[in-house]
């Protein structure tokens, strides 16, 4: 259970526990009715609560589709953001799609995962951010790839950029979104096409 789910629960405990004591202190003289009609309105949102979840959770596995003429289709997530999952070399790594970054940026995390030294990198570049001034290192990866069923867009020898900065997740941005022939936002969607 991530932090995420963990204040969830805790939100909808406070919440409960209020609920209830409200319930039981206005409905003293009955209460075996009170505690039937409390139990019956618990079950309705639980009910209710893990139809959402499971709604959620559906949505967010049907977030990137292919289209007949190849095109890729992402769903904004929860957040409003675009997120995808590409293979760094031979490594799984999520992206949230940034227009306003330059370029890819990799994570100090992610950077290690697909391989990269990040402890003897030069950080002479400078990035400002929204947390500030970061150094970045040049890098060069030897693939990215994006698959999705029988999709597979493959690049080889991209140029990206490591965060010596704290960077909870990978950036998408212009440098590799540029390798494709349009780019369009339509709604909640974001269309990506070669």
């Amino acid at each position: 259970m991530d932090s995420d789910q963990m204040m969830r629960l805790i939100y909808l405990g406070v919440w409960g526990t209020v609920l209830i004591s409200y319930f039981l202190i206005a409905r003293r003289q009955n209460i075996g009715q009170s505690l039937r009609q409390l139990l019956l309105w618990g079950l309705i949102i639980v009910g209710v609560a893990a139809g959402y979840a499971m709604w959620q959770d559906f949505t967010r596995d049907n977030s990137i589709s292919v289209t007949g003429d190849g095109s890729v289709v992402l769903r904004a997530e929860r957040n409003g953001h675009f997120h995808i999952e590409l293979g760094v070399n031979g490594t799984p790594v999520d992206f949230i799609i940034d227009t306003g970054a330059s370029d890819l940026v990799l994570s100090q995390a992610d950077a290690e995962r697909v391989g990269i030294d990040t402890q003897n990198l030069a950080y002479l570049g400078q990035a400002r951010t929204a947390n500030g001034v970061v150094g970045i290192a040049r890098v060069t990866l030897d693939e990215v790839v994006l698959a999705h069923d029988d999709l597979e867009i493959r690049d080889e020898n991209v140029s990206a950029f490591v965060n010596e900065g704290e960077l909870d997740i990978s950036l998408l941005g212009m440098g590799y979104l540029r390798r494709y022939a349009r780019i369009a936002i339509e709604g909640d969607r974001l269309i990506l096409e070669r």
